[in-house]
């Protein structure tokens, strides 16, 4: 991608304002109480995989850093805010002034994330900590979302290319781009979106409709003219008639014209209904009888990754893929259910003190303390699991490693074979100034592909896949129930 495209697609200068209401008015109530300025620990973490779901694959990191370093209340903002009744003047003063001076850490785009771990840590200001919650959740969930389905579709797809067809069903505009960009990163080959390809140097790819082999006199006149004006890329739909009656004769004949003026002319076709695997075996059979050595079958049609993997089990001819609607919505599981809760704030001699929210259900009761993720591999590179320290600790990088399950605080299990050890956060904001770099979204995508790649099979399986470790370090597990055993509502 060219240095010179940008990667914010934001319609405004800044995006201050895409935020809840609530934020605002708890900003306002801060600097009020005068609490404004007291040093807070938000982290940003999921609960939950999709079903079925061994890993994800984390994305929108790059849209997350665009927004802080063009953060700002615009003139255009506050007489908006004045408008509402809510704020004195005082307060729209410091809004005016405001800028971000806090320091953020995530996980790098494009790596694997798993539940319950942070997946990125905010410190600063409480107000201004605070006050990012909910575009940090806007920011991620849905990007991560697309990005693990797209990643799914791929397995099943076994190294076909995937192309990703889903603007027009997308969830609005901002859908359609974010989600194109983030489904090239979880490994689809190309996108249908115009847009998507000029901001993000994804490459785009696209057929005809239905409606050109309509406005045609005929099916084969419609071919005819659409191989005369791609010759070199001519990629048919057969079935808007009938399939094998008419539109696999009609585009082998136009395939084999195409053939004398152009020796190297591959037969290429895409199917959008009927029994694809069998229709793709038809397709195979013509063309191959016809000489085309490896003719390209695509296939399209609410497709999504348990359809690809039955087409695959019933050996379907069909080696290219476009995916729309169960892609771009992810539509088993619309919603990623990230969350940004307060882990830690200063005391009154500024050292930091945990928080922690608890819950009658285990898997609520969050993890207190301002937190470091490491990740153990073995010799080849593969991922062990990960574990949470606090940040104070010293990761443990050698032997038996010890680690408490999240819902087991009093069992102690060990995490063997740990060749390496690595941070999984790292900068991307320090006291206010963008450290992050912006990469291509090639190498971001390289990254998720090598990450997946050595991510071990039971964790890939399409169904029931193994549970990946993500525990607590002896002495996070202990401060966690201590914390739970005196918190308000707990009986002595």
């Amino acid at each position: 991608m060219s240095p010179d495209i940008p990667t914010r697609w934001a319609l405004r200068e800044t995006l201050s304002l895409l935020t809840d209401f609530y934020e605002l008015t708890m900003m306002n109530g801060y600097w009020r109480t005068k609490r404004q300025s007291i040093t807070a620990c938000f982290e940003y973490f999921f609960r939950s995989l999709p079903p079925h779901g061994g890993f994800a694959v984390f994305a929108g990191v790059e849209q997350l850093a665009d927004y802080l370093e063009n953060f700002r209340f615009t003139q255009d903002d506050l007489e908006y805010l004045d408008s509402l009744s809510m704020f004195g003047d005082d307060f729209l003063e410091y809004l005016a002034d405001f800028r971000l001076q806090g320091t953020i850490h995530a996980a790098e785009e494009g790596s694997l994330v798993f539940p319950h771990e942070p997946l990125l840590r905010v410190e600063g200001p409480l107000s201004e900590v605070q006050f990012l919650e909910t575009f940090v959740l806007n920011a991620l969930n849905y990007p991560t979302l697309v990005a693990t389905k797209t990643a799914r579709i791929c397995q099943a797809a076994n190294g076909d290319p995937v192309v990703e067809f889903g603007l027009r069903r997308a969830q609005g505009p901002d859908g359609g781009l974010s989600g194109a960009r983030a489904s090239f990163v979880g490994g689809a080959s190309g996108t249908s979106n115009v847009l998507a390809g000029r901001l993000f140097g994804i490459p785009v790819r696209g057929t005809h409709a239905h409606s050109w082999v309509m406005s045609f006199p005929d099916e084969l006149t419609a071919f005819r003219a659409y191989a005369e004006a791609y010759p070199q890329s001519c990629l048919l739909l057969v079935d808007t008639y009938d399939t094998l009656l008419s539109g696999l004769p009609n585009a082998l004949t136009v395939f084999e014209e195409l053939r004398n003026k152009h020796p190297q002319t591959r037969a290429a076709v895409r199917l959008d209904s009927g029994d694809l695997a069998r229709l793709s075996k038809a397709a195979y059979r013509l063309f191959t009888e016809a000489g085309f050595e490896d003719p390209l079958i695509m296939a399209s049609s609410e497709l999504d990754e348990d359809l690809i993997a039955d087409m695959k089990r019933q050996q379907a001819k069909i080696n290219a893929w476009g995916v729309g609607t169960h892609l771009i919505t992810s539509s088993n599981w619309p919603a990623l259910g990230g969350v940004y809760k307060l882990v830690a704030m200063h005391d009154e001699q500024g050292d930091w003190e945990p928080r922690i929210k608890t819950s009658s259900t285990p898997e609520k009761t969050t993890d207190p303390g301002r937190k470091r993720v490491v990740r153990y591999r073995d010799e080849e590179g593969r991922p062990l699991g990960d574990l949470l320290y606090l940040h104070e600790e010293d990761a443990l990088t050698e032997g038996l490693i010890p680690y408490a399950p999240r819902t087991e605080l009093s069992f102690v299990r060990g995490l063997e074979g740990a060749a390496s050890v690595e941070p999984l956060l790292q900068p991307i904001l320090l006291e206010g100034a963008r450290v992050h770099q912006r990469e291509p979204l090639t190498v971001i995508r390289e990254r998720a592909q090598r990450e997946i790649s050595l991510l071990p099979d039971e964790y890939r399986r399409l169904r029931n896949p193994e549970r990946y470790t993500v525990g607590l370090s002896p002495q996070l597990a202990r401060v966690k129930a201590e914390m739970i055993r005196h918190s308000p509502g707990v009986l002595e």
